[in-house]
């Protein structure tokens, strides 16, 4: 299969702005967390959903501070991130009930990193099997759920938390 009709994707797309902007820093400086996927926000990171998610559910955690490299980021932020993490964890297991988690960072982009100047990272639910035919054969992922539920669901949880990632 050459082409796949997917026209909800036309908004996002036609509506990128041209920036050499780091991501993570405008949707940080923004506040405009429901239009910029923005979960949850903490003293040291916040947790925003993947806009190219593997699976429903796709969070990252995003440091505030903007470094490259894990080793640059100050102690209370690399501990901060991995308790929000946990806290991810937590909500995704309620949430979706998935068989198993990927929880893990891309650092530079020979590891695959598509923002490489801005540590970041991945939690997301996985089930048996969730890399179907269409994954392999035709390098599509399908995704069930429409990102603004996703966001709806994950916001939720995370408010319910009482907003403490540490304990």
């Amino acid at each position: 299969m050459d082409h796949l009709w997917s026209p909800w994707r036309y908004q996002y797309v036609s509506s990128a702005p041209a920036t050499s902007e780091c991501i993570f820093c405008q949707k940080a400086e923004e506040h405009k967390d429901a239009e910029n996927l923005v979960v949850w926000r903490g003293k040291h990171n916040f947790v925003l959903l993947n806009l190219y998610p593997y699976t429903s559910g796709h969070l990252m955690v995003a440091p505030y501070q903007h470094v490259a490299l894990l080793e640059d980021a100050g102690a209370e932020t690399v501990t901060d991130m991995m308790l929000i993490a946990r806290q991810a964890e937590k909500h995704l297991r309620a949430v979706y009930h998935p068989e198993g988690l990927n929880i893990g960072m891309n650092i530079g982009r020979a590891a695959g990193a598509g923002i490489a100047g801005h540590i970041h990272m991945h939690v997301l639910p996985r089930w048996t099997a969730d890399a179907n035919f269409m994954t392999t054969v035709a390098e599509t992922r399908i995704i069930p759920e429409d990102i603004q539920v996703t966001y709806q669901k994950l916001s939720r949880a995370f408010a319910q938390d009482k907003g403490g990632a540490v304990p």
